[in-house]
């Protein structure tokens, strides 16, 4: 829409259902890669993406006109199916219920991509458990643990 003038940029956390390790190494980047293609092709913009083997990070520059929960939606429908055909796991991969949405100004992008692109190093220190309810304190997102994602303890 002309006359329209946004920096909206969300940081979406996503986590493999069950909370299972299943996003490997020899796949990883090809899966990346996959959900970059759903994110352009929505018009918006990937600014960064990596995770665990349980869970990932995606930064995203968004338009006003987006809806995040339809796009969050349609990664995560796309993404498993394109896991599933390719057969990267055995039986079926599926993500969790929910995610995490944070929102950050411009000045904040190069720190956020960091962290992002420092994920291997950065859970090497912290669990993702503690990592995400982290975020919901630092954002004061009111929030009942049961309601969380599903944990492996």
């Amino acid at each position: 829409m002309p006359g329209t003038f946004s920096q909206i940029y969300i940081q979406v956390v996503m986590a493999v259902k069950g909370r299972k390790s299943l996003i490997q190494y020899p796949w990883e980047e090809e899966l990346y890669k996959y959900i970059t293609g759903i994110v352009t092709n929505k018009e918006q913009k990937l600014l960064a993406i990596n995770g665990m083997p349980d869970h990932i990070h995606i930064l995203i520059g968004m338009r006003p006109s987006c809806c995040l929960s339809d796009l969050v939606r349609e990664i995560k429908k796309a993404s498993n199916e394109f896991v599933n055909q390719k057969k990267f796991v055995s039986g079926k991969f599926q993500w969790q219920e929910g995610y995490g949405a944070f929102s950050y100004s411009h000045s904040a992008l190069d720190s956020v991509i960091g962290y992002i692109k420092n994920q291997k190093e950065h859970h090497q220190k912290r669990t993702f458990k503690e990592e995400y309810k982290e975020f919901l304190t630092k954002y004061q997102i009111e929030h009942k643990d049961e309601y969380l994602f599903e944990w492996i303890e």
